[in-house]
């Protein structure tokens, strides 16, 4: 079955930096484009980035353009987001996302970005 887990989550300053790491298994990842959604208290889950399968075409949210990257690494399973200048408003539960060709999503269970001085 599908397992998605995040990990590098913590707590950083205003200004810091983080990367996040998804593991992914249970279908050919290689294959699938994969994303990084956010949700903070109180607000809808928000998409982040997207990447397509051989990491050709990229996207940001507009108010993460120019400070956040998105990788994947097809022989590790992993896709990756490097978080630089971060914001207090970037603070939020950061979640790896599959969608299938049916438009069923997979989600991981999250890791928690506290940007606090």
């Amino acid at each position: 079955q599908v397992q998605l887990v995040e990990s590098g989550g913590g707590l950083v300053q205003p200004g810091g930096s983080l990367r996040l790491s998804c593991a992914a298994s249970g279908f050919t990842f290689s294959n699938y484009a994969m994303r990084w959604y956010r949700q903070a208290p109180g607000k809808e889950r928000e998409l982040v980035a997207v990447i397509t399968r051989a990491g050709g075409t990229i996207s940001y949210a507009d108010s993460v353009k120019g400070r956040f990257t998105i990788s994947r690494d097809n022989a590790k399973n992993t896709v990756y987001l490097q978080m630089n200048s971060l914001k207090p408003e970037d603070a939020a539960v950061y979640y790896c996302n599959l969608r299938s060709y049916y438009g069923d999503d997979f989600w991981g269970q999250g890791t928690q970005v506290t940007v606090s001085s």
